[in-house]
């Protein structure tokens, strides 16, 4: 049995690395405690290596995943991989009438335990899954489809400067209010009114974190660790295709809960039954306070519309667009775009979409480049990134479901083909389903092109959108970000007019901009405790990740007051 952790132990372990994530919100700097280079792993810094990552991972196939919760009534399982592996993992499926009461039980001692103490567990918990990162990073590869690499990063140490990044917020928005005051209002002659007054920060209730398939720790992470660090109790219901990430985080929070002298169930697992659909049962349940989302925009507004009892954060989908009007980086932009259009397969919420073009061409480093010119630049600019097989790989991952195939099929048939997506075959995988990305023509003038272009097609799918001018380009903009929201906006321009004007749509339609990345940084790439995910202002998201608004309607301050 694991030795106690004291709350003196906790709080002096942790509160370094929690006042410098305070620091780093306030700053909007670079930082991350968790390295995101596997070297950077191993025994010696209290880890586990590439090989002991594997050899963990390969362990957990065909096994039965008991987290030791109190109301399994039945074992689920059935993930397989992307890549073609069953992973072979059972879990236990809960009597929701004895679970939610016994998570309930344990919240007394979570809400007084206070802020700092609720943060350093919750830092402890980050902690031991980095010390796993290497492990973790197989459960996201073959659950969600990543390449390695990025599952590794994305689904390892990014994910966990995410979770991290709530903690802080959320501890910052608690200890805004002091403790306790002293109050005394003089009254002339007469003696002052003196009152005492306590303010203790206090649960909603359980949070319900309702998984993606495709970044199921990146984006599961930022409410889990929020509604904890607020002191909610909070119920994991994963994606079915993507449990074994979410259910190890479970495992772990479960296991620190109960060395640190709280009751474990604060945190459980609600896997299913194949086509249970538990996910609405869970979501309108009166004991279910607070809800974190990610995925489709059906899904996500059915939440907003019906689960009125609970504080509903949803990250959905948006049409993402990129103007292009002119470049001093040719070279630069077309290589950017590129790999922008084809990390992950474009199954990011953050990949553009939409690529908005003058029809009468751009201005350029390399002179004039007509309309056809940029989009045949840009497609042989992704083909030769992903002309050789290893590094396609590296870079595409697996696509994650049927539908996102069909999409990529059905997009070669909506306007002229400028890249033709291709079959690359995985040599670990045979069976993995790996192609690469499509760029269709449409024209932003005509109205049976725009059914296409103005919904979201999720995939390695992009259109190529020719428009009058850059006016257009930014009315068009600005009416799809309105319509259908966006998690990404991206523009080119070396015209001062245009990037104000683009800038004043984005700030206006509240849309994340990013202007002329020619370099290492990409339009779909955020960084914790700098870059906000989405913005919570447009139709792809009611919240971002990270800022207070995500974490302090998860509580509720409650006053005492006696006379002084």
């Amino acid at each position: 049995m694991a030795a106690a952790l004291t709350a003196h132990e906790l709080i002096d372990r942790h509160r370094p690395t929690l006042d410098q994530a305070l620091e780093t919100i306030r700053t909007r700097a670079y930082w991350s405690p968790h390295p995101e280079h596997p070297k950077a792993y191993g025994a010696e810094h209290g880890s586990l290596d590439a090989a002991a990552g594997q050899a963990a991972f390969d362990a957990l196939r065909g096994t039965r995943l008991d987290l030791g919760q109190p109301s399994t009534d039945d074992w689920v399982g059935g993930e397989v991989s992307p890549y073609g592996v069953e992973l072979g993992v059972t879990y236990p499926h809960a009597d929701l009438a004895v679970l939610l009461p016994a998570m309930r039980a344990g919240q007394r001692a979570w809400r007084d335990a206070g802020p700092e103490l609720r943060a350093a567990v919750c830092l402890e918990v980050i902690k031991r899954i980095s010390a796993r990162s290497l492990e973790f990073a197989h459960a996201v590869m073959h659950t969600s489809g990543q390449a390695f690499m990025m599952a590794f990063q994305a689904g390892g140490p990014h994910a966990q400067d995410r979770g991290l990044e709530a903690v802080a917020y959320a501890y910052a928005e608690q200890v805004r209010t002091p403790g306790s005051a002293e109050w005394t209002k003089p009254q002339g002659k007469r003696d002052p009114l003196a009152l005492t007054k306590e303010f203790t920060p206090v649960p909603r209730g359980i949070g319900l974190v309702i998984g993606c398939n495709t970044f199921p720790t990146w984006n599961g992470y930022p409410g889990l660790f929020a509604s904890l660090a607020t002191g909610n109790a909070v119920l994991v219901k994963p994606h079915p295709r993507a449990v074994l990430p979410l259910a190890l985080t479970v495992q772990v929070a479960r296991d620190v809960l109960a060395e640190a002298g709280f009751d474990a169930n604060l945190v459980a697992l609600a896997a299913e039954r194949p086509g249970e659909g538990i996910a609405k049962t869970l979501a309108t349940h009166p004991d279910v306070r607070i809800i974190d989302y990610t995925g489709s925009t059906a899904f996500g507004d059915w939440l907003e519309a019906n689960a009125r009892q609970a504080q509903v954060y949803t990250e959905k989908a948006g049409v993402n667009t990129v103007v292009v009007d002119s470049t001093d980086d040719y070279r630069g932009m077309l290589a950017n775009l590129a790999f922008s259009l084809s990390l992950y397969s474009g199954q990011m919420c953050t990949t553009p979409q939409n690529l908005l073009i003058p029809r009468d061409g751009i201005r350029t480093d390399q002179g004039a480049k007509t309309y056809d010119e940029v989009t045949a630049d840009l497609a042989r600019a992704v083909d030769g990134l992903l002309g050789d097989d290893t590094r396609a790989n590296a870079l595409l991952g697996a696509i994650v479901n049927p539908d996102v195939k069909a999409r990529l099929e059905a997009a070669a048939g909506l306007g002229e083909v400028a890249l033709a997506s291709r079959e690359v075959t995985h040599p670990e995988f045979p069976d993995a389903v790996v192609r690469t990305p499509v760029i269709v023509k449409l024209d932003g003038a005509k109205p049976e092109d725009e059914a296409a272009y103005a919904s979201e097609c999720f995939g390695p799918v992009s259109f190529a959108v020719a428009v009058d001018s850059a006016t257009h380009a930014v009315e068009l903009l600005r009416r799809t970000v309105r319509d259908k929201g966006a998690m990404t906006v991206g523009a080119y321009t070396t015209d001062t007019e245009v990037a104000d004007a683009v800038r004043e749509a984005c700030l206006e339609e509240s849309a994340q901009l990013s202007l002329n990345l020619t370099g290492g940084v990409y339009v779909n790439q955020t960084a914790a405790f700098s870059d906000f995910h989405g913005s919570g202002g447009n139709p792809a998201a009611n919240a971002a990740l990270c800022d207070g608004a995500f974490v302090a309607g998860r509580f509720r301050v409650v006053e005492v007051r006696r006379p002084a």
